[in-house]
C-alpha cells in the first residue's frame, strides 16, 4: 500500500457525505439508529446499566451531552461510555457477520454524545455513524475469527477505531489530525472474553469503553498529541498485536471499497437479545417446535452441527453450558438457547432473567443438547444453523438455515425493526413517547440540531 491504512481510511471519513450514499444505506442508517435506541432504553432499567450512568454521572464534565434514560448530561465521552454500554449490554445489536463486531452501540453513541456537544445537525451526526460503521467494520473484516481465537472481543478491539471516526467527523478534525487519533486507539484497544467464563457484565462494557476511548482519541489528537501513522500494518501494529499478523491484501482490498461499497448495508439485525452466531439455530429449533409439533416430553436427544470457532463460546465448558450460572450466561449458551426455544416457544428478554435461567423443565432440555464440529462450515463467513432432533418414537426432525434473520439475505423489514424498538422501549416509556422518538429518528437528515431527539429519550 503506497499510503498508511490509517491515512486511507482518514481522507474517507473527512471527505465522507450523506449525498455520496445509496439511499438504501442511508435508510439503514436510520434503521441503525432506531435499533440502538431501542436497545439502549431496555437496558436502562438493569443494575448494569444503572451503573454505567452513575459512574458516567459521577465523572461528570461539561454538561453537554445526554444520557439516555436520564435527565443527567456529561461530557461526551462519559455520555458515550454509559450510552454504548447500554447499546450493548443486551446483546441486542447489530452484527457484522464476517468482522463479528457490533457497530451501532459504538457508531450510534458516540455520534449522538459528541453531535449534542458540537450542536451538529442531524445530517452531520448521520454522516459521523456512517463513518464510525465503515471504518468499525472494515478494520474487523481484514482479520475474520482471528481476535476471537486469541480471546479477544472484535468489538472491544475495533470499536475505538470506529469510534474515533465518528468523533473526529464531528469534531471536524483535519485527515492529519485523524491520522493521529487511529494511532492513539491502537494502544487503546482492549477487552477479553474471560466473562465467558461466569456471566459477568465485562463484555456489556466493551463497546462503552471503545466509544469513550475514541472520543478520547480524537480529542487528544486534535490538541497535537501523536500517535503511529502505521498503527494497523506495522511491525508492532494493531494486527501483530492481537490477531497474530496481517493479509495486506486483503486490507488493501477491503479499504479499495471504501466509499463504493457500504459495509452498513451488511448489517444483521437481531431478532433475539443474545449471541449473535446462536440465532440461525434458534430459528431451526422454532420450526422443529411449531411446523413440527415438537414437544419437549418427545426429544430424547438434540445435536447439532457447527464450526471450530464458535465452540469456546457457544458451547464449551459443557457443563456451564448445560447449567449456566446467569441470565448474562445463558445468552452464550447454545444448550439453553436451543431448549428455552422448544420449551416456550420464544426467547424475549424476559427469557434471560435469573429465575426463568434456573427453570427445570429447560434444564433438563439443555442437558439433552449436543454437537459436533463439521469443518465444512466456513465460519466466520458463514454463520448456520442445524438442529437434529431424536424422537421418543424413533424419528428425526432436522431443520438447516444458512444465514441470519435479519441480515442481507433475509432482512427484518422497516416495520418488524419498529416493533422490535417499541417492545425495547415499553419497558421504560409510554406508547406515545416511544412514537415520538420514532418521528425524531425519521425526520433526522433534515433536523438543524439533535436537541428534539435527545429530549425524547429523557425519562
Amino acid at each position: 500500500m503506497t499510503l498508511s491504512a490509517a491515512r486511507r481510511l482518514a481522507r474517507f471519513v473527512v471527505d465522507l457525505e450523506l449525498k455520496d450514499l445509496p439511499p438504501p444505506a442511508v435508510e439503514k442508517a436510520g434503521l441503525l439508529v432506531l435499533d440502538t435506541l431501542g436497545c439502549c432504553l431496555a437496558a436502562a432499567r438493569y443494575d448494569f446499566g444503572r451503573a454505567a450512568r452513575a459512574t458516567a454521572e459521577r465523572l461528570g464534565g461539561p454538561t453537554e451531552s445526554a444520557l439516555v434514560g436520564s435527565r443527567v448530561r456529561v461530557a461526551a465521552a462519559n455520555a458515550a461510555l454509559a450510552n454504548a454500554t447500554l447499546a450493548h449490554g443486551l446483546d441486542f445489536d447489530d452484527t457484522r457477520e464476517d468482522a463479528i463486531v457490533h457497530t451501532g452501540s459504538v457508531a450510534v453513541t458516540t455520534s449522538l454524545a459528541v453531535g449534542e456537544a458540537t450542536g451538529a445537525s442531524g445530517r452531520a451526526t448521520l454522516e459521523a455513524i456512517v463513518a464510525g460503521v465503515e471504518v468499525m467494520c472494515r478494520v474487523g473484516l481484514a482479520v475474520p475469527g482471528k481476535f476471537h481465537a486469541r480471546h479477544y472481543h472484535p468489538t472491544a478491539l475495533t470499536g475505538a477505531f470506529g469510534a474515533a471516526a465518528a468523533a473526529g467527523k464531528l469534531y471536524r478534525l483535519t485527515e492529519d489530525e485523524l491520522v493521529r487519533a487511529f494511532g492513539i486507539c491502537g494502544s487503546q484497544a482492549s477487552g477479553i472474553i474471560e466473562y465467558l467464563a461466569d456471566g459477568s457484565w465485562t463484555k456489556r462494557l466493551h463497546a462503552g469503553w471503545a466509544a469513550h476511548a475514541g472520543v478520547v482519541a480524537a480529542l487528544l489528537a486534535h490538541a497535537g498529541f501523536t500517535g503511529p501513522e502505521t498503527v494497523f500494518e506495522g511491525e508492532h501494529g494493531f494486527y501483530r498485536a492481537f490477531a497474530g499478523g496481517l493479509d495486506e491484501a486483503r486490507l488493501d482490498e477491503l479499504l479499495g471499497t471504501l466509499g463504493v461499497a457500504w459495509e452498513l448495508e451488511q448489517l444483521t439485525f437481531k431478532p433475539y437479545p443474545c449471541g449473535s452466531i446462536a440465532q440461525p439455530y434458534m430459528d431451526c429449533a422454532l420450526r422443529v417446535r411449531d411446523h413440527h409439533g415438537v414437544r419437549p416430553d418427545d426429544i430424547v436427544e438434540i445435536r447439532c452441527r457447527t464450526a471450530e470457532g464458535p465452540v469456546p463460546r457457544l458451547w464449551e465448558p459443557r457443563a456451564a453450558k448445560h447449567v449456566p450460572q446467569n441470565g448474562y450466561a445463558a445468552k452464550f449458551s447454545l444448550p439453553y438457547l436451543l431448549a428455552v426455544i422448544l420449551t416456550r416457544g420464544r426467547a424475549s428478554l424476559a427469557e434471560f432473567e435469573d429465575d426463568v435461567v434456573k427453570d427445570p423443565a429447560v434444564l433438563a432440555l439443555a442437558s439433552r443438547v449436543s454437537y459436533e464440529v463439521d469443518p465444512t462450515i466456513d465460519y466466520p463467513r458463514q454463520f448456520v444453523g442445524h438442529v437434529s432432533v431424536r424422537l421418543q418414537d424413533g424419528r428425526v426432525v432436522e431443520e438447516w438455515q444458512d444465514h441470519p434473520r435479519g441480515g442481507p439475505d433475509a432482512p427484518m423489514r422497516r416495520d418488524e425493526i419498529e416493533s422490535k424498538f417499541r417492545g425495547n422501549a415499553s419497558l421504560v416509556m409510554s406508547a406515545d413517547q416511544a412514537s415520538r422518538v420514532i418521528r425524531s429518528i425519521e425526520s433526522l437528515a433534515t433536523e438543524p440540531t439533535l436537541r428534539g431527539l435527545m429530549e425524547s429519550l429523557t425519562l
